[in-house]
């Protein structure tokens, strides 16, 4: 069986916007289904902050593949082997949050590839595959091509390492997390302050410098999200679920008590 394609990683090598969609309270494999007909490219799975247990992961990942929308999942930055696990079960990339060094990017890097790119382990017949590989060297080379691998930038310290961040082999995307960004540079919640700015100024220009894409995450204000897309952000996370189901559950809501 070929390949199940990462079409995330297909849009931004294209040059075009891909989507995600966040996933912290959802639990079924219509997850992906759903995310996929409200016009979404890729589940941000966040075992990081989110109640998703291992196993739900996995399940709404597998049920992903067959959807055409990349399954990605956000590990703590102290479990890489959380991550190799996650792409063994279903997942085609892997965000980890708080990459604030070159050295760290390397760990993240290698943590995800098989060898000679990384020191990912082999753990037999392979999701991506619909588990009929082709043999190993084979896939091994070809999931290679297919990871999509994040490293976030939320802290003063990784944009000014952010160079160096986006120029180690292996990392695909900068993705800012803004909201944690904003925090560290003492301006909680102002997307479109100065600082931010010249932040996300700093990750496009690198990711361009260093043919990486520039992601985005955490912008609640329109204006101000319009703007680091303008810029160059392509790997957008626009919500998640539970911000989706408050809003359109809450405007359903008014609309009742007003008649």
């Amino acid at each position: 069986m070929p390949i199940i394609a990462n079409p995330t990683l297909a849009r931004l090598r294209d040059g075009k916007l891909a989507l995600g969609f966040g996933v912290s309270r959802l639990r079924t494999a219509a997850t992906p289904a759903l995310a996929k007909a409200a016009g979404y490219d890729w589940l941000f799975l966040d075992m990081e902050h989110g109640a998703l247990g291992f196993e739900t992961v996995s399940e709404i990942c597998l049920a992903a593949l067959g959807q055409g929308i990349t399954p990605m999942v956000r590990v703590y930055a102290s479990a890489l082997d959380e991550g190799a696990r996650a792409l063994d079960n279903g997942a085609q990339g892997i965000v980890v949050p708080h990459v604030d060094t070159a050295e760290f990017a390397r760990e993240v890097a290698a943590a995800f590839r098989f060898p000679p790119q990384g020191h990912r382990s082999w753990g037999g017949p392979a999701a991506s595959y619909g588990f009929r590989l082709p043999g190993a060297e084979v896939a091994q080379a070809e999931i290679n091509r297919e990871v999509l691998v994040v490293a976030m930038i939320e802290t003063g310290r990784a944009v000014a390492n952010v160079d160096a961040i986006a120029a180690v082999p292996g990392i695909d995307c900068l993705f800012v997390g803004t909201n944690d960004l904003c925090g560290d540079l003492g301006v909680p919640g102002q997307y479109g302050h100065e600082r931010v700015v010249d932040a996300y100024a700093a990750v496009t220009a690198a990711c361009r410098r260093h043919g990486k894409f520039a992601g985005m995450g955490g912008v609640q204000d329109e204006a101000c999200a319009a703007r680091y897309v303008g810029m160059g952000a392509r790997f957008v996370q626009a919500g998640t679920d539970q911000q989706f189901l408050l809003a359109g559950a809450s405007a359903r809501a008014a609309f009742f008590a007003g008649l």
